[in-house]
């Protein structure tokens, strides 16, 4: 294995094309005109492969400095058994979890952990707080680990109803500390605690959607697919819930119309939310740039009813430049909105015909496709990729033993800012 060398970028903002480095953390463009995300600008234009373990050999499109232990490489492969009964030529299946018998060895069982090992390598000059990240499961079980065996202090905010997604093969260093809004809320009450704690100077924001390492770690997906299949696939296949891994996609396939080895169009995103929760369909259908209305009370109902809690954002990074709607805008493509019946049978199918089971996120994304063949929307020789966020999540627990995390302290859903701030310190 050679020695690492930092990743050679630059950022530049989507919103009045200011070009920066990254020497602060930076999650905004410096002048703030305008919600915007800002992008990573990899100076090696054509993607190549670098000698490097697990997720890092794909370090030329990661902004990061150093290599962390333990991570594992996203594959792809092309279908036989879900192809052949939808009656598809070329479908090609991105799986991100654990199946080692074909080389997947995601041990949290999720793309998530791409974003963590990407996020905790980048450059980072606030290594004396305490990064903070808020996540509805499948985030929080890939940071806490990724910090956890890297030493990374870490506050996690979660609701409490979706603390089962805290499993671990082992124990939790002591720098990872859990805090949970109480039974009843939400992905968007735990943001909101996590807000709190960010406006103490001990504490600093992982940064969400805004954080180039977070999409560019999510972007590993399409980076994997593109340069096994050899050219970027027609139609893109993935539920959201805030989205960002659609943004990190589409993004991606810019960047390999600009290498220029891959062919020059643009994936049709194929995008999926789990019914009745369906936010960002809502406003994409109604061809709003801003997201509707949505009553918070309602929206937490709404949340108790679907299985992929994961999908549960209520402010995803829909409306401002370079998000999801301009992603969409830009590569078009459309959101379904499947019930738990359609994602239930959806998981059944690959577990019969593929040979592993499915996170419930990603099974509303093959029951999307299902549906999708199914109605005619996509030719049956076209190309198609299906991101399979996480999978292997029961085959995991079979082969291992697990162990479970629980919060420190549980804030109610609407908390005194004075009162989390007087508890934190006290956790560090």
């Amino acid at each position: 294995m050679e020695k690492f060398s930092p990743t050679s970028y630059h950022l530049e903002s989507l919103c009045c094309g200011t070009r920066f480095e990254d020497g602060n953390w930076e999650l905004n463009c410096p002048h703030n005109e305008r919600p915007a995300l800002i992008r990573a600008i990899y100076h090696q234009k054509q993607f190549n492969f670098q000698d490097q373990p697990g997720m890092y050999r794909f370090a030329s499109w990661l902004p990061i400095e150093r290599i962390l232990q333990g991570s594992a490489a996203p594959i792809t492969y092309q279908s036989t058994g879900l192809a052949a009964s939808l009656g598809l030529k070329n479908l090609y299946i991105n799986f991100n979890g654990y199946w080692p018998e074909k080389g997947a060895f995601i041990q949290t069982g999720s793309f998530k952990e791409f974003e963590a090992f990407s996020v905790c390598a980048r450059t980072n000059p606030q290594t004396e707080k305490v990064m903070v990240v808020a996540s509805a499961g499948n985030t929080a079980r890939a940071f806490a680990r990724v910090c956890s065996e890297n030493k990374i202090p870490l506050l996690l905010c979660i609701p409490e109803d979706n603390l089962p997604a805290l499993w671990f093969e082992k124990a939790l260093d002591p720098c990872v500390k859990i805090i949970s809004s109480e039974k009843g809320a939400d992905y968007f009450d735990a943001i909101h605690l996590s807000n709190i704690a960010t406006e103490m100077d001990m504490f600093y924001p992982e940064g969400g959607a805004k954080n180039v390492a977070r999409r560019d770690g999510m972007a590993l997906s399409v980076v994997s697919a593109v340069t096994t299949i050899g050219r970027i696939p027609e139609y893109y296949f993935q539920a959201v819930g805030s989205g960002t891994g659609a943004i990190a996609a589409w993004e991606a396939n810019l960047r390999f119309i600009e290498d220029g080895r891959y062919g020059g169009n643009k994936m049709r995103l194929m995008l999926s939310q789990n019914s009745p929760f369906e936010v960002i369909k809502t406003a994409w259908e109604a061809g709003s740039r801003a997201l509707l209305p949505l009553d918070d009370d309602l929206a937490r109902k709404q949340v108790e009813v679907i299985n992929a809690k994961v999908l549960s954002n209520r402010r995803p990074p829909y409306s401002l430049t370079g998000g999801l709607f301009d992603a969409l805008m830009d590569a078009g493509g459309e959101i379904f909105g499947i019930t738990n019946k359609e994602a239930e049978a959806a998981a059944k199918i690959f577990q019969e015909l593929e040979g592993n089971d499915l996170d419930p996120a990603a099974a509303v994304a093959t029951a999307s496709l299902i549906r999708a063949v199914k109605e005619g929307k996509v030719a049956k020789d076209a190309c198609l990729m299906l991101n399979i966020t996480g999978g292997g999540m029961q085959k995991f627990k079979q082969e291992h033993e697990v162990v479970y995390a629980q919060p420190l302290m549980v804030f109610p859903i609407n908390p005194d800012p004075e009162q989390v701030k007087a508890a934190l310190p006290g956790l560090f």
